[in-house]
């Protein structure tokens, strides 16, 4: 399907009768909507349309699809696979004024957002309800994109990732229909699952507007720890050990002894350089204890030390905080770097040996390159460092991350855990699952004929 793109002026004359200033065309915003956290080049649209309601975004997509004129979403520009380029121009829409919170059901546990909505604003609304949201990226993503990318976290070890916890979506389709995929029932058998077809299309599908996410109650008690261990290897044994032997964990992540030592740089904090685990345990106040008892057993079979406790929210906050700031920290390891990122998601139990493998190239490596992942899912990431004057360093750095994405395919896991698509991983998609890759085209086709929404980001379409 290759799509014929046609002449922008014409939508952006239409739609400026319809936005009035809340339509930008300066340079300064268009640069700032054509990136995201990624290392891939700038790609500005040819300007940014500030929507505020289901209603304007859908009528935003019918000027666009009249003009065929590609149409690209934006929530925080925080994504890691190059999602919000506009590859071929186009419009991008703003989701950021789409921001409210539409209702909480507290009796249901459950909430309805406008996909604007970030992670941190719907936390803070509700702190006072006994209720919160699981799923945890590190960023303070917009929850549209957090469903556009399926994103994960910290959390879905125990609480699962955006798949598990949306019950319900708005959706705008490529021509301008609204449609709602689903209901606030806690399941369904009625028909195909347009909920989840949407969750992870990465704005190729239609542009989602507004969220019905599960929420979960506050655990009674709430406990988080960090280890050290003397290599990554007993770190990940301890690992694997913990989700076989069922103990339900709320967060168990791993950090290596470079990421470590760029975290103390960072937030000022006297951790010892060694591979670590930072722990969570939730449940009942006796649950929590025989967790984290059988936890430290655990980890003392395998060397585990300088277990450091908090109880105390404020403490607690403040150790996540430093695994939070990994990213940040990181960069700071060569400064004026743009990290290549990259992860990926392998079956518990090919975790060690997809670890010990990768941490070869990393030895071998000629920059810096730090290690960090939700483990308790199979899932790690890595952030390279290559110097951006040094083509050389970024050759080498995307062959190591083809050798990981490959490694990880061999042991019949994914090519990304939670990053998702976008430009950089294509190629790997369709090594992953060809005669899958296939049908998804064909439902592209059905659903945007004319390739405008997000073109050229999860398939190849041309």
């Amino acid at each position: 399907m290759r799509a014929h793109y046609g002449p922008v002026e014409n939508a952006i004359s239409q739609l400026t009768g319809l936005l009035g200033d809340r339509l930008a065309t300066t340079a300064a915003v268009r640069e700032h909507h054509g990136h995201d956290e990624s290392g891939f080049k700038p790609l500005p649209p040819d300007a940014v349309a500030f929507a505020q309601s289901t209603e304007e975004v859908s009528e935003i997509i019918k000027i666009c699809a009249q003009h065929s004129v590609p149409i690209i979403a934006y929530g925080t520009g925080t994504a890691i696979e190059g999602h919000v380029q506009a590859i071929h121009g186009g419009i991008c829409i703003d989701m950021g004024q789409m921001d409210q919170i539409l209702r909480v059901n507290q009796e249901d546990l459950d909430c309805t957002v406008q996909a604007g909505v970030t992670r941190l604003q719907l936390e803070s609304h509700l702190r006072d309800t006994g209720l919160f949201f699981p799923v945890d990226p590190g960023a303070d993503a917009s929850l549209g994109g957090m469903a556009a990318t399926s994103a994960s976290g910290t959390n879905a070890v125990r609480y699962g990732t955006m798949k598990e916890n949306v019950l319900s979506l708005t959706v705008v389709l490529a021509d301008g229909r609204i449609i709602k995929t689903g209901t606030r029932a806690k399941k369904s058998s009625a028909g195909y699952d347009l909920t989840h077809l949407f969750i992870g299309s990465e704005g190729t599908l239609g542009i989602i507007t507004e969220i019905t996410l599960r929420l979960h109650g506050l655990q009674e008690a709430i406990s988080s720890a960090v280890c050290s261990f003397p290599t990554v290897d007993d770190a990940i044994n301890m690992v694997i050990l913990t989700i076989q032997s069922g103990i339900p964990i709320a967060r168990i992540e791993l950090l290596d002894a470079l990421m470590m030592h760029a975290i103390n740089r960072y937030s000022k904090t006297d951790y010892p350089e060694q591979p670590h685990l930072f722990l969570e345990f939730h449940g009942s106040e006796a649950g929590v204890i025989e967790q984290a008892e059988a936890v430290q057993q655990i980890a003392s079979d395998f060397n585990g030390s300088d277990f450091t406790w908090a109880t105390l929210s404020e403490d607690r906050n403040r150790l996540w905080k430093a695994r939070h700031d990994a990213y940040p920290s990181a960069l700071q390891l060569q400064p004026g770097t743009q990290a290549i990122t990259t992860d990926v998601c392998v079956p518990i139990s090919r975790l060690a040996e997809c670890i010990r493998e990768t941490r070869k190239d990393i030895d071998a490596a000629s920059m810096p390159i730090v290690m960090l992942g939700h483990v308790g899912d199979g899932n790690f990431h890595l952030a390279i460092l290559p110097h951006p004057d040094h083509p050389e360093e970024i050759e080498e750095a995307e062959a190591l991350n083809h050798r990981l994405v490959r490694r990880a395919l061999a042991m019949d896991g994914t090519c990304s855990g939670e990053h998702g698509i976008g430009q950089g991983k294509i190629r790997f998609l369709e090594e992953q699952n060809p005669e899958g890759v296939v049908l998804m085209r064909q439902i592209k086709q059905a659903m945007d004929p004319h390739n405008l929404l997000n073109p050229g980001k999860v398939l190849r379409m041309d």
